[in-house]
């Protein structure tokens, strides 16, 4: 049995991070299937550097 064609690995980043100006970079790897979800995904996430859950999107 071969890998699923239709899941595909994407990059979620913080965005609150980026406008605050803090240094370093809250950043998760996670699948999704692009025949079922085209759009880009939006998940609330933990960021250690702000000790808080935020918003991260996709970056690619």
């Amino acid at each position: 049995m071969g890998r699923n064609k239709n899941r595909v690995q994407v990059i979620l980043e913080c965005t609150e991070q980026k406008t605050s100006g803090v240094p370093g970079m809250s950043r998760y790897i996670t699948t999704k299937n692009k025949k079922n979800s085209t759009e880009r995904l939006e998940l609330k996430k933990y960021n250690p550097c702000l000790k808080k859950v935020t918003l991260h999107k996709e970056i690619k």
